[in-house]
């Protein structure tokens, strides 16, 4: 119905009575984007106001920073992930041929624990404050304090996991 009607708008098909019309022709605006917007800034710009709250504005918080950690670990756990499938895909080999590689590399177990935890900690991060969201999705955990202490719980949780799983 709705493309009959387009149709019949576009080819300026109406009824005989003007109240019955098919469509009715937009009326034009008085002003285009372009002056509402010149508008808006000269606004702003004659009472002074600043041009957005911006991070400077604010004063950084435990929570603020592990909101953005959280989603700076998804979109960076989304795009490894979607790498390493990419090359387990495009490479030739398979895994074992590549942890062969990494072995005859003699890298040294400092630099093979480090690079494991560094692996590790946004896996980690992101489970923990995720197992935070889910409890706040439950109602719970929304007063200040209970936000910092579940905040410094994730952090350190996060930590020793990482440690544990490096370890391995």
């Amino acid at each position: 119905m709705a493309l009959l009607l387009r149709t019949l708008a576009r080819r300026g098909v109406c009824t005989p009575c003007p109240r019955f019309c098919l469509y009715r022709p937009a009326v034009p605006m008085g002003t285009t984007a372009k002056e509402e917007m010149d508008k808006f800034w000269d606004k702003n710009t004659r009472l002074n106001r600043p041009m957005s709250p911006h991070i400077t504005v604010y004063r950084w918080s435990i929570p603020m920073v592990m909101s953005i950690t959280h989603r700076g670990t998804g979109v960076g756990l989304s795009g490894g992930i979607s790498l390493f499938a990419l090359a387990a895909l495009v490479l030739p080999g398979d895994y074992t041929s590549h942890l062969e590689l990494v072995n005859s590399l003699s890298l040294g177990p400092a630099l093979i624990t480090s690079a494991k935890f560094i692996l590790a900690f946004p896996v980690m991060y992101h489970t923990c404050n995720g197992i935070r969201h889910l409890v706040w999705d439950l109602g719970k955990g929304f007063k200040i304090p209970e936000v910092y202490r579940s905040g410094y719980m994730v952090v350190v949780l996060s930590l020793l996991s990482a440690m544990a799983l490096a370890a391995l």
